[in-house]
Formats: structure tokens, sequence, C-alpha cells
């Protein structure tokens, strides 16, 4: 037999222990010190609601899985078929190849051959590193094509504070903007966060607040990190998840739609560029023909213990 998520790769360090899977690159587990920062699925399942995957070569959803780049329209297959839109990227379910695997970090590949809705041919790659700062994950995209190809990523863990529901946990999210969306989840504009229910930029308990919301405008450190925590106060313990300069967008989801129980964990989702990034162009990356300057990307995110 073989796991729903395939071939299970574990590594270690410094008390950290993580388990991605050769479905997607997902990462299944992660956890320090026997407490799980994620919110992950078993060996004898399959990922749901998007837990712990990549989303390549795009984040979130593009409206009508129609979209126009370099002047001429496309059109992909409809893989949130409910709203009628397709959703993050075409790799979720692929089987991705092990390149390295040693005792801290594993590597894995996927050729995303050319095809209809997205007729690039892109190699991806992602790094899992553990060390005593945490686990690193880098995702880097190569055009093989003869042309440029439009491209973003993200990718959705959900982080875990310690018993659920999220509701007595506390959120501390370095955003000042929050994207407004219309009823089928696509923005159609947006708001300062300031003197608004979505104002985490200081710690602050979710208490019923029902988040599916992006955030932009993030607050950075001097190497240009953001930094997004939550955390149990009765225990003090939590997650803390950091993005590079090239995240300027975190969406955040409270796990109510299509969860039973609902609000067992808080997805927090690096991404490149905001929903609909195909469409509108926001923040949307141009890798450039093979060969050429430009023609490859890599961007890094983390998630670490919070003690």
């Amino acid at each position: 037999m073989v796991a729903p998520s395939g071939e299970q790769f574990e590594i270690a360090a410094v008390g950290y222990r993580a388990v991605v899977t050769e479905c997607g690159a997902t990462l299944r587990v992660l956890e320090h010190a026997g407490r799980p920062l994620l919110h992950g699925f078993g060996e004898d399942e399959m990922s749901s609601a998007g837990r712990g995957q990549l989303l390549m070569p795009w984040p979130n959803r593009i409206r009508d899985g129609a979209y126009d780049f370099d002047g001429d329209g496309y059109r992909l297959g409809l893989s949130e078929p409910t709203q009628g839109h397709a959703i993050h990227g075409l790799v979720r379910w692929a089987a991705w190849s092990r390149e390295e695997h040693g005792a801290t970090s594993v590597s894995l590949s996927y050729r995303l051959m050319a095809q209809s809705g997205y007729p690039w041919t892109v190699d991806l790659h992602v790094i899992y590193d553990l060390s005593a700062e945490g686990l690193t994950v880098t995702q880097t995209a190569t055009n093989l094509s003869d042309r440029p190809a439009p491209y973003a990523s993200g990718a959705h863990p959900y982080l875990s504070a310690g018993p659920a529901p999220v509701d007595g946990w506390e959120l501390t999210l370095p955003a000042s903007r929050r994207l407004l969306a219309d009823e089928r989840q696509i923005p159609v504009g947006e708001d300062e966060v300031a003197d608004t229910a979505y104002d985490f930029r200081v710690a602050r308990p979710l208490r019923d607040l029902r988040l599916d919301d992006g955030f932009g405008d993030l607050e950075r450190d001097e190497d240009g990190v953001a930094t997004a925590k939550v955390r149990d106060p009765a225990t003090g313990l939590g997650a803390a998840l950091w993005v590079d300069r090239h995240h300027p967008w975190l969406m955040v989801f409270s796990a109510d739609a299509g969860w039973d129980p609902p609000r067992r964990a808080l997805a927090i989702e690096p991404m490149t560029a905001p929903p609909d990034a195909f469409r509108s162009g926001r923040d949307l990356l141009t890798l450039a023909p093979a060969g050429d300057p430009g023609d490859e990307v890599s961007v890094s995110w983390g998630i670490r213990t919070l003690e």
C-alpha cells in the first residue's frame, strides 16, 4: 500500500520534528518538543482544506479561472467549482521527486509541464530545513519556456497554539491594511485596519472573529522580515510564522467553513501576490524566458516555536 500522501520524509533538529510528503511536497507535521506547531493530518489521510500544501504557480483564487497575460487570454480548470474559480495553483496533488534527504533537511522538485490554461514549463523546487531557529522553507521557480511566464507562490500552514478553539488565542499580525472581498471571495478594495476589529498589530484575543482575509502593508524588521504570532495566553506557548521581503501578503483563515468542528487552527498563509493577481496584475511576478536574467525566483518563509 501507498499512503494517501505518498512517501514520507521525516527530518529533525534541536527539538524540532517535521514530516514532508511526496504528494504536493506538503508539510504534514511540524512539532517542537513533542508539541504540535501545526494542525496537520495523519499518515493515513490526505490533506484537506489545503493543510500544509504549497501553492504554485499562484496562491488563492483566479476569478472564473480566466486571465490575460502578455496580450493573450487563458482559461484554467475550475478547481473550486462551488465558487467558480481556479484555486491554489497546479501542484498540490502532484507527486514531487526527492532530491536530497538528510537528517535535518529535505529537498523536492517538480517539473510543471505546459498545459491548457498555463502553457509554460516551469521547474519548481522546495527545501525544508530545520535548525535551532525552527523551520525554513525556500520555494524556487525556474522558467524553462522561451517566453515570459506569470508566477506567484504561497503556502497553506495552519498554526496551532494549543487546545482549540482559536477563540482564546492571541494573534499578532504586523499588517496595516486588509483586502475587502466580494461574496465570491475576490478582492474588490482595501481598508486600513486601524480602529477596526482586524487590527492585530498589538497582540489581542481572536474571540469569535471570523477571518478569511488578505492582509498587506506588513511591518518588517531591519532584515525585511515580517512575523505573525499565535499564542495561548493560558500557557504562553504558541507559534510564529515569518516571511521574507518577497512576501507582501498574508492570508488569515480561522478555519470556520468546511471544518467540523470549526476553529481548530489558524491558517496564516504566506503569499507573494494577493488573491486574483493573475487578473489584477498586483505583485504578480514575470519570470523571464529560460536563460535570461530573471528566469528564476526564490522566496523564503518559516515557522518557529514561541515559549
